[in-house]
């Protein structure tokens, strides 16, 4: 029996049901997955998930298994190497943005203790469960991702637009915005 999935997916390409089956609207507690997250969805924007997903390992090996402390750290000789580097989006503003959230993600760290005692306060602790029964009613952003844009542009990061994060925030659990009769939907929602 085919698994019911959200609409964006089964269209044949395995990784990216494997993605939707055991990564999206997972919660996320890990400092580095956070960061990780945050990192592929700015260099997603204006761009669709899909192209940013295939090359994955590619921003992992370019960005030091996105380690943010060794980010910070890259200098401007590495980062403009990257920006001839085809296995990855090579647009300049994204590429320096990598560096800057990271140190804006360090000063989080340093402030809160943890970027997922940050993160999480946005959502009360909690993941937001919608129902959601057809693709339409999906949110672009909310009043949860409009405050944590808000704040994470105040703190000095860019491509933290509201619908980039919060494309973060159902990609990392923080919303479960599975549809209501996808198969990841009820044991996403019994995740806390």
């Amino acid at each position: 029996m085919t698994k019911k999935r959200c609409h964006w997916v089964g269209k044949g390409k395995d990784f990216y049901d494997a993605y939707h089956d055991t990564e999206w609207g997972v919660p996320v507690h890990d400092d580095r997955k956070h960061f990780e997250f945050l990192l592929l969805e700015g260099a997603q924007a204006g761009l669709s998930w899909e192209t940013i997903l295939k090359r994955r390992d590619a921003y992992r090996k370019a960005f030091k298994n996105f380690d943010p402390v060794k980010v910070s750290r890259m200098t401007d000789a590495e980062l403009e190497k990257l920006m001839k580097d085809s296995s990855i989006i090579r647009n300049r503003l994204k590429i320096l943005a990598a560096r800057k959230n990271a140190r804006a993600f360090l000063d989080i760290q340093k402030e809160f203790g943890s970027f997922d005692k940050y993160v999480w306060a946005f959502v009360g602790g909690r993941p937001i469960v919608n129902v959601i029964r057809k693709p339409s009613d999906i949110p672009a952003a909310s009043t949860e991702s409009d405050a944590l844009s808000k704040d994470l542009k105040k703190r000095g990061m860019s491509f933290v637009g509201s619908t980039i994060i919060y494309a973060h925030m159902q990609a990392t659990g923080l919303v479960n915005d599975h549809l209501a009769d996808c198969f990841r939907y009820a044991p996403c929602k019994r995740m806390k």
